[in-house]
């Protein structure tokens, strides 16, 4: 039996994106919170419903907190309805733009995890359910 060989390669897409000249965002309602945010702070965000600032392939895209995200907007996310999604936490002067960089899963979420950690929040991966540490007997 001969031996077969796959050759995989990754392309970086944001290499490949327009180069866009910066945009100037209308000021912060806060800005006393740096890379990442003592929990307090957080708390007080979430309950203003502030928008973070994260960076989405290079561009600075304001969002709400992940957090704050409702049920029904987490749902829409897991059902794959990214654009209805966007529509309730993308903030509306940052909506355009969002739908024109149409992100690829990756820079999705890097810019979640992003305004994650701006917001003050950790966003841990689930491992899903663990395996069953007994061995099962073979007949």
């Amino acid at each position: 039996m001969a031996a077969t060989t796959r050759k995989t390669t990754t392309r970086k897409t944001t290499a490949s994106r327009p180069v866009r000249s910066p945009r100037e965002l209308a000021p912060a309602e806060r800005d006393d919170y740096e890379d990442e945010v003592s929990p307090a702070v957080a708390q007080e965000i979430e309950a203003e419903g502030h928008y973070v600032t994260a960076m989405l392939a290079g561009e600075a895209i304001r969002i709400v907190p992940p957090g704050a995200w409702r049920q029904s907007w987490q749902t829409a996310l897991a059902n794959g309805q990214f654009g209805a999604f966007a529509e309730h936490v993308v903030h509306p002067d940052d909506l355009d733009l969002y739908f024109e960089i149409d992100p690829t899963n990756d820079e999705f979420e890097e810019f979640v995890t992003d305004a994650a950690q701006r917001g003050g929040e950790s966003l841990g991966k689930s491992r899903g359910p663990a395996t069953s540490s007994r061995r099962t007997r073979r007949r």
